[in-house]
């Protein structure tokens, strides 16, 4: 469910190439202009948009907005000019490299989304960089991380409702003994089944392990688990029982303390607004008792400030 709150005005990609050529025009550039304008486009208008300024101006947009913006507003337009799954494979690309690297934001992004969205990461992915997704976390992520990615990337999950109440109890008794009844952990069935199991079936087993057991499956894995592997079957089982309020709370935890981590409150607020923001912002305020607008404006400034909030849509 997209928050982007289309432009008032119906003008034509052409129209809006030529307001952009005229906003790169002269000296300096006319930034809110460009806001103004990127900010309210879809994915589609972005697309066809890029396509007339070529057409029109032999120039690429794209490197266009990158000569005439920068800092944090730049990583942001820059982001927010691909479309999802264009946008999903380069975030992943850019936190498998060496020089970029964030193990974080590959989870995140890996274990949030759908089969079907992997497989079109995938897909381009492979076109774009000339390797599978696969080799990249092979060489990029180790121990049971690893392990538990490379299943989660290679598996087709079943995306539908409907859950077998017999392998739910199952699974449920299989994750108690391979956690909390063993000394030690049997990591094998936590990856099998958090990879193999669709959505809805996982968040059966999560309230099913709790009904026989007493205790959160979140809680047993963090007792039974630690780093980056902890992270990704925590991302997993938060987005198999809601993901608006898993993204939520890493909104929360990209402007809690001392400094905001713009890297995080970017890639959620750009690779969510066409999708769940609605949801999220309902959550946010649920749970932290502040509007996510709100917190947002508190923690950034400037045209950055007006781009995210223009994201983010009308302040409920």
């Amino acid at each position: 469910m997209s928050t982007l709150i289309l432009s008032p005005v119906a003008t034509s990609p052409r129209d809006d190439a030529i307001a952009l050529y005229r906003a790169f025009k002269g000296f300096g550039c006319d930034t809110a202009a460009v806001v103004n304008i990127l900010a309210h486009r879809d994915a589609t208008q972005r697309a066809l948009i890029q396509q007339e300024y070529r057409t029109m101006y032999s120039d690429d947009l794209f490197k266009r907005l990158s000569k005439e913006l920068t800092g944090k507003l730049e990583t942001a337009v820059l982001l927010w000019m691909h479309d999802p799954a264009g946008r999903d494979a380069l975030i992943v690309w850019q936190a498998l490299r060496a020089e970029t690297k964030n193990l974080e934001a590959a989870t995140e992004v890996i274990c949030s989304r759908t089969p079907s969205q992997i497989q079109h990461v995938k897909q381009i992915y492979h076109s774009k960089f000339g390797v599978p997704l696969e080799h990249d976390i092979e060489s990029c992520a180790s121990g049971d991380h690893k392990k538990l990615l490379l299943a989660y990337v290679r598996t087709l999950r079943y995306e539908g409702l409907e859950v077998d109440r017999e392998i739910t109890q199952k699974d449920a008794k299989a994750l108690y003994k391979a956690g909390e009844k063993k000394l030690g952990t049997d990591e094998k069935t936590f990856i099998r089944i958090f990879s193999e199991r669709s959505r809805a079936q996982l968040a059966a087993i999560s309230s099913a392990y709790h009904d026989m057991y007493g205790r959160s499956l979140k809680k047993v894995v963090k007792g039974e688990t630690s780093g980056l592997f902890e992270y990704a079957l925590l991302t997993i089982l938060r987005c198999s029982e809601n993901p608006a309020t898993y993204f939520a709370k890493v909104l929360h935890k990209s402007m809690k303390g001392l400094g905001t981590n713009d890297t995080t409150l970017v890639r959620v607020i750009v690779t969510r607004t066409e999708i769940d923001m609605q949801y999220i912002k309902v959550e946010y305020l649920r749970k932290y008792k502040k509007t996510l607008n709100d917190a947002v404006h508190s923690e950034t400034s400037g045209h950055y400030r007006t781009f995210l909030l223009s994201l983010l849509g009308p302040n409920h």
